[in-house]
C-alpha cells in the first residue's frame, strides 16, 4: 500500500497537532488515525522515536501524567512550524491526496476480493452440479453449499481483520507502557500468556460444540 507521509513530513505534522494542544502518543495516533478516515494507523514503533528525535532537537518537551507521557510543542518548535507554514499546507495537500490514493487501492482490493469469491461460487456450484445427481432439488441444495463457502470465507477475512486489529491494539498498549518507562516483567508476561491460552482454549471449546 502507498505510504501516508513522504520522508520527513511525518515530523512536521506531529509538531503541528502538538501546536494544537499537548498529546500523549495515544491521543496523536488516534488524530492521525481519524484526519486519514482511518486509512492510517501509525505504531507506537513509528511514533515514539520521532517524538524523541523531536526532544532531542529542543521542540517538544515531555512531561509525565500519572501513567502516560504528555508532550508539548515548545517555542522553537513553533518557530520552525512557522517557518515552514507552506511546507505544512503542502503535507496537508498531501495526506488528502494518500487517504484518496489509499481508497482507491482498498476498492480495487474489495472489487479484486469480490471477483475471486464469485469465482469461488462458481466453481462450487459445478462442483455440486458435478457431484449431484439431476433433480428437482439439485439447485437449492448445490446453491446452499456454494452459499455456505462463500459466507464461510467471509467469515474468516472478518475475523483475521479482528484478530490483527486486536493485536495492534495490544502491541501499541505495550510499546506506550515501555515509552512511559513501564516495566514488563516475567510476571506480567506470564499472565498475558495465560490469558491468550485462556482465549484460545475458549475458542477451541465453542468450535468443537458448533
Amino acid at each position: 500500500m502507498s505510504p501516508v507521509f513522504a520522508h520527513g513530513s511525518l515530523r512536521l505534522y506531529l509538531l503541528s497537532l502538538l501546536e494544537e494542544s499537548p498529546k500523549h502518543g495515544y491521543e496523536l495516533i488516534q488524530a492521525l488515525t481519524d484526519r486519514s478516515g482511518g486509512t492510517y494507523s501509525p505504531s507506537a514503533g513509528t511514533i515514539y522515536p520521532r517524538l524523541a528525535k523531536l526532544e532531542e532537537e529542543g521542540l517538544v518537551t515531555k512531561t509525565s501524567d500519572g501513567r502516560k507521557t504528555v508532550y508539548e510543542i515548545t517555542e522553537a518548535g513553533r518557530a520552525e512550524l512557522a517557518a515552514r507554514a507552506g511546507e505544512l499546507d503542502g503535507i496537508e495537500d498531501q495526506l488528502t491526496d494518500s487517504v484518496r490514493r489509499i481508497a482507491d487501492e482498498v476498492r480495487s482490493g474489495v472489487t479484486a476480493a469480490m471477483k475471486s469469491l464469485r469465482a469461488d461460487l462458481a466453481s462450487a456450484a459445478r462442483e455440486a452440479k458435478q457431484s449431484s445427481k439431476p433433480g428437482p432439488s439439485w439447485t437449492t441444495a448445490s446453491e446452499e453449499s456454494a452459499d455456505q463457502k462463500v459466507q464461510g470465507r467471509l467469515a474468516l477475512h472478518e475475523t483475521d481483520v479482528s484478530i490483527n486489529e486486536f493485536r495492534q491494539a495490544v502491541r501499541a498498549e505495550l510499546r506506550e507502557h515501555v515509552a512511559r518507562g513501564g516495566v514488563l516483567d516475567e510476571a506480567t508476561v506470564s499472565a498475558l500468556r495465560a490469558d491468550l491460552v485462556a482465549v484460545r482454549d475458549r475458542l477451541q471449546e465453542r468450535l468443537r460444540s458448533s
